[in-house]
Order: C-alpha cells, then sequence, then structure tokens
C-alpha cells in the first residue's frame, strides 16, 4: 500500500493519501499522529480513497493559533471541487473528534458521515487542567518531557503491561510535533465547550469509545451521542483511547456497518 505524501490548504496542511474510492478524511488525536490509524488503513484503503491529514504544527503542517473554531475552518479548507467532496467521510480521535464536531457546526455541508472515536465536546474542570499542566510541562521541560504522560492517557495499564514499549513509542510520536503546535493544541481543549450546540448537527454520526479511556471516558462519549440528533453509540470492552491501534478488528466492527 503506497502512501502519497501531499499539501493541502495553500501548502499549510501535510497529508498522505492511500486507496481509491469515495473520499474518507482521518483526523489524528493530540496524543497519537497519523500513524494510529495505520492498523485499519487496509481496510479503509479498500473502499476509500484516505486522506490522513497532519493537525497544526504535526509533521511540516504549519502551526496555528489557539482555539478550537480556528482548528475547524483551517481544516474545513481541505472540502474543495479540487479536494475532498461533499460526500466525504471524517473520522476524529480525540483532539481531532473535536475538530471534527466543531466542523461539523461551522461547516457541515461540506462533508459527510461523521465518526467520532473517544471524543469529548468540552472537558470537567479536572480534564481542563491536565491539559494546562501538560502544556507548561512542554513549554518548560521540551515536548519529550510527557511521553510518560502521554502513554498513560492514550493506553491503559494493562495494555502497558503488556507492551513495555509503548512509553518510548509515545516519546517517538510527540518528538514529530512541533513544541508550539502541541501547546496550541492543548489550550485549543481547554477552552472548549461545544456541548451546547451538540443539537445542532444535522449528520449521520457515529460514535465510538474504549471502556477504559482515562482521556475522554465514556460519560463524555455517551453525552455525545446523546446531544447529537439520531447519533448512535459503540463501546469497546477492555479498550483505551486510541481503538484504531490498540484493537483494529474490534474498531473496524464498530463501524462498519455505519459506514457501509
Amino acid at each position: 500500500m503506497e502512501l502519497k505524501p501531499v499539501t493541502l490548504a495553500a501548502d499549510r496542511l501535510t497529508a498522505v493519501q492511500a486507496g481509491s474510492g469515495p473520499d474518507l478524511l482521518v483526523i489524528h488525536s493530540l496524543l497519537a499522529d497519523r500513524t494510529a490509524f495505520n492498523p485499519v488503513l487496509p481496510w479503509l484503503t479498500q473502499r476509500f480513497r484516505v486522506t490522513l491529514v497532519n493537525l497544526p504544527g504535526f509533521h511540516g503542517s504549519a502551526c496555528i493559533p489557539p482555539g478550537i473554531e480556528g482548528y475547524a475552518d483551517h481544516l474545513a479548507q481541505l472540502f474543495t471541487p479540487q479536494g475532498l467532496s461533499e460526500q466525504t467521510v471524517v473520522i476524529g480521535n480525540g483532539f481531532g473528534g473535536t475538530v471534527a464536531v466543531a466542523m461539523a457546526l461551522r461547516h457541515g455541508a461540506k462533508f459527510g458521515k461523521l465518526v467520532l472515536s473517544d471524543v469529548a465536546a468540552g472537558f470537567p474542570p479536572e480534564g481542563r487542567k491536565a491539559f494546562e499542566l501538560m502544556a507548561a510541562k512542554v513549554a518548560n521541560e521540551g515536548i519529550g518531557s510527557v511521553a510518560t504522560i502521554s502513554a498513560s492517557r492514550v493506553f491503559h495499564e494493562s495494555y502497558l503491561a503488556a507492551h513495555p514499549g509503548a512509553v518510548d513509542e509515545r516519546r517517538r510520536v510527540l518528538l514529530g510535533i512541533d513544541p508550539h503546535g502541541f501547546i496550541a493544541a492543548c489550550r485549543s481543549l481547554m477552552t472548549a465547550d461545544l456541548t451546547p450546540q451538540l443539537g445542532a448537527i444535522r449528520k449521520p454520526t457515529r460514535v465510538v469509545c474504549g471502556e477504559l479511556d482515562a482521556a475522554t471516558p465514556p460519560p463524555l462519549c455517551r453525552l455525545l451521542a446523546d446531544k447529537i440528533p439520531g447519533a448512535s453509540y459503540r463501546e469497546l470492552p477492555g479498550c483505551g483511547h486510541c481503538p484504531p491501534l490498540e484493537q483494529p478488528e474490534a474498531f473496524i466492527r464498530s463501524i462498519e456497518d455505519f459506514l457501509s
């Protein structure tokens, strides 16, 4: 499977594309880059032309100021007659999913179905504090300093015990991120509160959540499904924050009927 590097949005966003068919856009999370979707790419690319975009500050995508609305407007530039179609399926994980929710509210006519994996429309005070602490740690100690925190938020304890290299793997991912971009993303999540607007989304939506997700626990994901009209919900037993990486087959089963 060939991954073709592309630049989009007036060269301000980098991405890779693979496969053929209807368009599907993948937006990764804060603590896992686009490679977290590698385990499900063979299945996706047999059915779609998949675009895996790098969020601002990741792997050559230009940084932008914090603010979830600004991120949504920035990524909405991908939907053009020369780019992604109005029927594009959007899959967002974590922060990427929050950006996708904001896109659905601000630019919903530009794309099609929405898959939200381990996503919150806003965070309670303890969640906002976690982003504040990570941003401060990166500002003071560098991006690699949050590798252990990152691993504990992405993966649950039993996964970490079975995969002792997970912390080093998170560090390698983080070192590909511009620290300013990471801090801007943290600040965007600290201030995001889209919950009051969720009832305005008019888009087929599937919400998926790992049962053991510590970063975006199931109650936050169920709230999305409850508030978005017509949304459906699937919970994956024994899974953490990044199902495409941790349980790819279960993730595919959770969305296969929705994408058919």
